[in-house]
């Protein structure tokens, strides 16, 4: 891959995960909005069957290689290892927005991108360098910055938060883990939630409660979101090192300020602002410290086919 190239994969990279957290977070506004009435079971089986009929919908509109090719995979204990982290994610973070406000459930969802570092070695290989553990650290206390109390309290809604982002980073890492063999960005979608729909149904029995329509329109618009939001994350990790989406993906902090503001009555503080900033610094730094190390690794080469050109005998025809 060229340099350009690379940059220009990077690029694409961040506009995916840009889009994403506009899409995330709206799904989240809704799931805030309805997980006071109802438990996440009836929310996930919903969702997540819709979330499975879109793939299929999406694939048989498509017309390229058939459905069940469409969501076969090569690496089915990794698809099972994300699955599973998934459904432990939706879980958690359903029943944390329902315990705590926006801003503390996303001083853990900052946490990420450190979790991220510390997965991504073990599971990916990947190498962090000091440089980038410190622009982490500062993401994480751009987060802090966010939280308008501070961490003076520890709850079960904060424990649940943190299981939360720990599952939700394992998911992450194994959907780069997966793309890294395979290209089949549906499939990461389509098993996920089938397992979300399946496990839900187990518990659906013993919680369930009448919706009316209002709220059936409410859980399918947060599986189309959901859906459009978890197939544009797999492809932007197929693009960027799973550390440098996940500080970028803070940036919905913006989204649920404007969301919380609009729908919640939410008025966001100074400290509010500050934290966006380093965040957003922070996310900044990772894609400069991309775009070197893309740059880096094609010095030597374009060094070397210089070399050997030099060194090579002038033809007649030159």
């Amino acid at each position: 891959m060229t340099t350009h190239m690379a940059k220009r994969a990077t690029l694409f990279g961040v506009a995916m995960v840009l889009v994403y957290t506009a899409l995330i977070s709206s799904a989240d506004a809704i799931t805030k909005f309805i997980a006071g009435g109802y438990a996440a079971p009836q929310l996930y089986v919903i969702s997540g069957g819709l979330v499975a009929v879109f793939c299929l919908l999406a694939e048989a509109m498509s017309q390229r290689t058939g459905l069940v090719a469409a969501v076969r995979t090569g690496q089915p204990r990794a698809m099972a290892v994300r699955s599973v982290a998934t459904v432990i994610a939706a879980t958690c973070f359903f029943y944390a927005f329902k315990l705590l406000p926006f801003a503390e459930v996303f001083v853990f969802v900052g946490l990420m991108p450190i979790f991220a570092g510390l997965m991504s070695g073990p599971i990916l290989g990947e190498n962090v360098s000091l440089a980038v553990w410190i622009s982490l650290g500062a993401g994480f206390i751009g987060v802090i910055c966010l939280f308008p109390a501070g961490l003076h309290s520890i709850s079960s809604g904060h424990l649940i938060a943190l299981a939360a982002s720990l599952s939700g980073t394992t998911s992450m890492v194994m959907a780069r883990y997966i793309g890294r063999h395979e290209s089949n960005a549906l499939a990461q979608v389509f098993w996920p939630n089938v397992t979300i729909m399946l496990v839900m149904s187990c518990a659906l029995p013993f919680v369930f409660k009448p919706m009316p329509l209002v709220d059936v329109g409410w859980a399918a618009a947060y599986a189309g979101f959901l859906f459009l939001a978890r197939w544009v994350l797999v492809v932007a990790l197929r693009q960027m090192a799973a550390y440098v989406v996940t500080p970028l993906m803070n940036l919905q902090f913006v989204w649920m300020v404007i969301l919380g503001a609009l729908f919640f009555g939410e008025i966001p503080g100074t400290h509010i602002y500050l934290g966006v900033t380093i965040v957003i610094g922070s996310g900044l730094y990772l894609i400069y410290e991309q775009f070197a190390r893309s740059s880096a690794q094609q010095d030597p080469m374009r060094a070397m086919a210089g070399s050997v050109k030099a060194a090579s005998p002038i033809s007649p025809a030159e």
